[in-house]
């Protein structure tokens, strides 16, 4: 990398910016004074806040406000910025000052450099295309920041139900797929009545499909935008079509599901949407991370414990330990899980922690938010492809533990009344012998009422046992 610098004055006074940088030094101010994380923004919210200069362009050629000539070359920088060039010039840590002025000043500058250049001027002259005066026209950071946490998870969100379907779908299938087989329930981790592991498998899916449906739900408040509201969402220095061009020219970007909010004062004040957006997912990541735990338990073995499916190899499980194999796709979803009930606590907090106008913690709730999406949707599509796929059921064990279930003896309740009931439970552990052969050879039924009550497959769906 070359050491020539050009020097670059803001309101602020001179600073020498490297040559070959796009950016400018606004965003060298920026990353002089927050050396905190080394991470940069997630591209989906760079392509975020890049369409909405993008649109505001195309806004302003329309109106007449930005002449044509600027407005193309904005708009030609920016979709080269989309079809991923100048990338590695989004250099702002995450941490920074509030609201995301640096973040919004990044791009300003990057677009601006870019399209003099295109226009035959150089890097850092700023003229024709002012980052301020063109670029940013007619915004604010607190309506571009705002705007873009929203339109960044719009964006990924057919992403994210492809792969949370997927997931749903692959569970639904083994259901199916095991629904002849009964297995042993259990409650608080002790035996239980009998179920049939289609059905457990099933109940995941069904879970899941009902959380699927309250982060869609959520994210639809997402789409109501607040561009346009300026610096304090009353809309100065912005034209009245304003509001509605934007929308226009980012949906055709988008989905063609954007709306122009009704009050940009409350879409500035709150980030209590992308709040509620962020707790979806987290509550979906709960009960995903229960399903991997779930798995975890029924894989546990091969030989001390329950051993009833066995989870696809994907890698050895021990460097000292030959042959063993862990669950290790189902951990990395645990881990996941953790991480999102992590984010989703900051972004909750952040989010609190708006001020009259203005919410200044937005980066940190941008980013938060945006990397819980991106690896609740990447560790799904794995846990469906390389786990949940692949799970095959070991129906001999899953007979063995059912039929040494001491719960079996609830079925013999409606029969024999709970207190003997009971009684033959736990004479059944003390003894070793399974609640079937002690119930014939004490004769507390005979044999036909037996098989009739003792009807594994009969006890996993509604009815008395015996009863007809």
């Amino acid at each position: 990398m070359s050491n020539a610098t050009r020097i670059e004055k803001d309101p602020l006074g001179e600073l020498a910016v490297p040559a070959d940088a796009m950016y400018g030094v606004q965003t060298l101010r920026a990353v002089q004074n927050f050396p905190i994380s080394g991470i940069r923004p997630l591209p989906a919210f760079v392509d975020a806040v890049v369409r909405i200069k993008r649109a505001a362009a195309l806004t302003h050629k329309e109106t007449g406000r930005l002449d044509a000539r600027l407005a193309d070359a904005i708009v030609a920088a920016a979709d080269e910025v989309l079809g991923g060039k100048w990338r590695d010039q989004f250099v702002v840590d995450v941490y920074q000052a509030g609201a995301g002025t640096s973040h919004n000043m990044n791009v300003n500058e990057v677009l601006a450099n870019r399209a003099n250049e295109m226009l035959g001027s150089e890097r850092g002259k700023y003229s024709p295309v002012h980052p301020n005066d063109h670029v940013n026209m007619a915004q604010s950071t607190n309506d571009v920041i705002p705007t873009a946490i929203r339109i960044a998870c719009v964006a990924q969100l057919p992403q994210l139900n492809e792969s949370i379907q997927l997931l749903i779908d692959t569970l639904a299938k083994k259901g199916r797929e095991f629904d002849g087989i009964v297995k042993a329930g259990r409650t608080h981790l002790q035996d239980a009545m009998p179920i049939r592991l289609g059905q457990e498998f099933t109940a995941f899916a069904g879970t899941l499909a009902r959380n699927l449906k309250r982060v869609n739900e959520a994210a639809d408040y997402l789409r109501d935008l607040g561009i346009g509201g300026s610096a304090v969402g009353t809309g100065v220095n912005v034209e009245p079509q304003y509001p509605a061009l934007m929308v226009k020219y980012l949906n055709a970007m988008m989905d063609g599901k954007l709306r122009a909010g009704a009050d940009r004062i409350q879409l500035m004040q709150s980030m209590g949407d992308a709040a509620a957006f962020s707790a979806a997912m987290k509550v979906l990541a709960l009960d995903l991370s229960k399903i991997a735990s779930d798995l975890r338990i029924m894989v546990s073995g091969p030989r001390t414990g329950l051993d009833e499916i066995t989870l696809p190899a994907v890698q050895p499980g021990s460097s000292i330990m030959p042959g063993k194999i862990n669950p290790s796709i189902a951990e990395m979803v645990n881990q996941v899980c953790f991480q999102i009930v992590g984010l989703d606590a900051c972004v909750a907090a952040a989010a609190e922690h708006g001020q009259l106008e203005l919410n200044v913690m937005m980066p940190v709730i941008a980013y938060n938010i945006l990397l819980a999406e991106h690896i609740l949707r990447t560790a799904s599509r794995t846990f469906a492809e390389k786990c949940v796929a692949g799970i095959e059921a070991n129906a001999e064990q899953c007979a063995y533990w059912v039929e040494r279930s001491a719960a079996l003896a609830t079925a013999l309740a409606p029969q024999i009344g709970y207190a003997k009931a009971a009684d033959i439970s736990k004479r059944s552990v003390k003894e070793g012998v399974l609640i079937r052969d002690l119930v014939k050879r004490e004769h507390v039924l005979s044999d036909s009422e037996i098989d009739d009550v003792l009807d594994l497959k009969r006890m996993t769906e509604i009815g008395v046992p015996g009863a007809h």
